[in-house]
């Protein structure tokens, strides 16, 4: 990425009223990484994952065949299968952990796994982590039956897929960042896993720059409405940070920051990369932390005090989710490979995958992003402290007007402070570090200084 000379810039800027349009340069290896993923691989992982019979949260642990432990055994083997040509970067585990008997969807004191596979960061001094998760529990209608077959082929045999097809193409690369793919269990029971990792990530401080939760990615044909749509789905991002601090609180009121929360800050940067490096995939970022009453397994990362969001299909299938295996009034029921758009699949593999990958190439974010408020003045001065990241080449400047949803413009510069002309009265910004190949930081919102 070649930023344009310091005098050509506000010369751009102060006497022309061309609009300045994001510079982007595509990455050719995060390019091939994309080609191999493949439909096929993910069909096959499913599969694999519902030939277990059932993956309830409480079904049978010492099974070869059938129930959560024999599937969990599964991927435990097929992360190390990765590891080999991972030059011993990647490393996997059975993280196990109690839960007591809850009254409600845990019927009796138990012991729970998430299977993780851990690709470490090359650079000593960088403690930055991403997580990208899906669920290997399954369900059908009655949620403490752990006897049914129990498919879960898109509930969420999708997600595990895509962070498996994940775990195996990005183990081959090496990145400063460690980067986490886990398998959770319990969510079906409430989240179980989750909440587990999260905790664990809380007490031991690890530096978590997101996570991304994918959960029913694999189906794009509605129930009732019988809409079909494989080139949309969803990112979730909250609103307020669960752990927001008064101080905080008061900080978003003053500078109307309700739409930047962290989250709404990485669910645009996943909007901006994927439809930058997917073809045929549009984000549809929804303003809510998830469906309507409902949750997933960022949930408790969110709660923790963590940057989280949910990946999610456009279009949810009830007939196919949640649901015994019968057929009733010609309709079958139940969550199998056969009601799944594997293509679709692949598309929204690629989106975590162009996502996980910008971020753990990229520099690390600008420090104390300031706006200064000191003038009365139709320009807006933001300045920041330089990232500590030899990898910086310059710094871009996100702006949007107060009532557009995504980025609209963007400004590069080489300094480390820069004066627009677009007022703040009207504008958002944001802040963010940029290398040579175009991998971007987070952004990072301004505090407003006099």
């Amino acid at each position: 990425m070649n930023p344009k000379p310091i005098f050509y810039l506000f010369a751009l800027l102060f006497f022309t009223q061309i609009t300045i349009a994001q510079i982007t340069v595509d990455d050719p290896e995060i390019k091939k990484m994309v080609t191999e993923i493949k439909a096929d691989n993910l069909e096959a992982t499913v599969k694999k994952l519902v030939s277990f019979g059932t993956r309830h949260t409480l079904s049978d642990t010492k099974s070869n065949s059938r129930g959560i432990g024999a599937a969990q055994r599964w991927v435990k083997l097929e992360f190390e299968k990765y590891a080999l040509a991972s030059n011993g970067r990647l490393t996997t585990t059975m993280d196990f952990f109690d839960v007591k008997a809850d009254g409600k969807r845990i019927a009796k004191d138990s012991q729970l796994a998430n299977v993780m596979a851990t690709l470490k960061g090359t650079d000593p001094a960088d403690d930055r982590v991403l997580i990208v998760s899906g669920h290997i529990d399954s369900r059908v209608t009655d949620v403490m039956d752990a006897k049914a077959d129990a498919p879960g082929a898109n509930d969420d045999g999708s997600g595990v897929a895509a962070m498996m097809e994940l775990a195996k193409i990005m183990s081959k690369r090496a990145f400063p960042y460690t980067i986490i793919f886990v398998a959770v269990t319990g969510e079906e029971q409430g989240l179980y896993g989750a909440k587990h990792l999260a905790e664990v990530a809380k007490q031991e401080k690890w530096n978590i720059v997101a996570m991304l939760n994918n959960d029913m990615i694999g189906n794009s044909l509605s129930s009732g409405t019988n809409l079909r749509d494989n080139t949309k789905f969803r990112v979730f991002s909250e609103a307020t940070p669960y752990l927001e601090t008064e101080d905080e609180a008061k900080m978003r009121k003053l500078t109307n920051r309700d739409n930047d929360s962290p989250s709404r800050l990485l669910a645009r940067y996943i909007k901006t990369v994927t439809e930058q490096y997917v073809e045929q995939l549009e984000v549809n970022l929804v303003y809510r932390n998830d469906r309507f009453l409902r949750g997933g397994d960022h949930t408790p990362f969110s709660q923790n005090g963590f940057t989280a969001v949910r990946f999610c299909e456009m279009n949810e299938n009830f007939d196919h989710q949640h649901q015994d295996l019968r057929t009733e009034n010609a309709i079958k029921y139940g969550d199998l490979p056969e009601f799944m758009d594997f293509e679709y699949l692949r598309k929204i593999t690629a989106s975590n995958l162009v996502t996980l990958a910008n971020l753990a190439w990229a520099p690390k974010s600008p420090t104390n992003v300031v706006i200064e408020v000191k003038d009365l003045t139709n320009f807006s001065t933001l300045a920041w402290k330089p990232a500590n990241d030899k990898k910086v080449h310059d710094y871009q400047i996100l702006i949007r007007e107060t009532s557009d949803a995504n980025w609209q413009k963007s400004v590069f510069v080489t300094d480390t402070r820069a004066t627009i002309p677009y007022s703040k009265d009207n504008f958002l910004f944001a802040v963010q570090a940029v290398d040579e190949l175009g991998h971007a930081s987070l952004p990072i919102f301004p505090i407003p200084v006099r």
